[in-house]
């Protein structure tokens, strides 16, 4: 029984002796998130906002008419400070 238990750690013991490699070095890339940094775009004087109360309908709709176009300017200058950003 001394002689079986001796000879299993002799067999455990020789299974164990495997040579050590060095540690294998991986580069990994991984995407870093970066706070933007843009101009801020400014709030243009929309026409409606300085409207006088009271005035006639053929003035309020030029308003309205330029305020259109003012806010798709604005609008693209938004788009174009987010896309700048990705």
């Amino acid at each position: 029984m001394k002689k079986m238990l001796i000879l299993s750690t002799l067999v455990l013991a020789s299974c164990t002796n495997k040579q050590v490699t060095a540690p294998a070095y991986v580069e990994v890339k991984v995407p870093v998130p970066v706070p933007c940094q843009t101009s801020p775009v400014s709030v243009p004087a929309f026409a409606v906002d300085q409207l006088k109360i009271g005035a006639s309908i053929d003035v309020q709709m030029r308003a309205l008419r330029a305020e259109r176009h003012q806010r798709i300017g604005y609008e693209r200058e938004l788009l174009a400070a987010n896309e700048a950003c990705r």
